[in-house]
């Protein structure tokens, strides 16, 4: 496994070399997703399943640091660090939304902006709690 990891990491560095990253102070969502494909290495063939694994990974390390949060107090140096920490898994989350949406072929900023839109409407008629996808 790390041999694999050696080679990726080589992979990556050589690709980033080829292909600058593009690093700006605002960054809009179809930045970030353009910016975020050209670091993307997996199978191709396998892309939806990878994601959606890579991205429930991500989301239960996120989990994880809050639990630990929660396990061992709110001292206050302590608890800038793991927002700190919690931050830099989030952004990995963002990493795998922004390929998956790429790879259903929806612009990100476009699922961000239809959630908002069914989020808003549920709120006006009084349904943002509850269960179903079609509330």
């Amino acid at each position: 496994m790390q041999k694999l990891e050696e080679e990726a990491r080589k992979y990556m560095q050589n690709k980033v070399k080829n292909e600058e990253l593009l690093i700006v102070e605002v960054m809009t969502a179809e930045l970030y997703q353009h910016e975020a494909t050209k670091t993307a290495i997996f199978p191709k063939e396998k892309a939806l399943e990878y994601l959606a694994l890579g991205l429930t990974s991500e989301a239960g390390e996120v989990a994880g640091k809050v639990k630990k949060l929660i396990r061992d107090g709110e001292d206050v140096e302590g608890f800038e660090m793991k927002k700190i920490a919690i931050a830099s898994e989030v952004g990995d989350v963002l990493w795998y939304c922004a390929l998956m949406a790429q790879e259903v072929g929806v612009p990100l900023n476009t699922i961000m902006k239809d959630n908002l839109e069914k989020l808003h409407s549920r709120m006006k008629r009084g349904k943002l709690s509850g269960s179903g996808d079609n509330r």
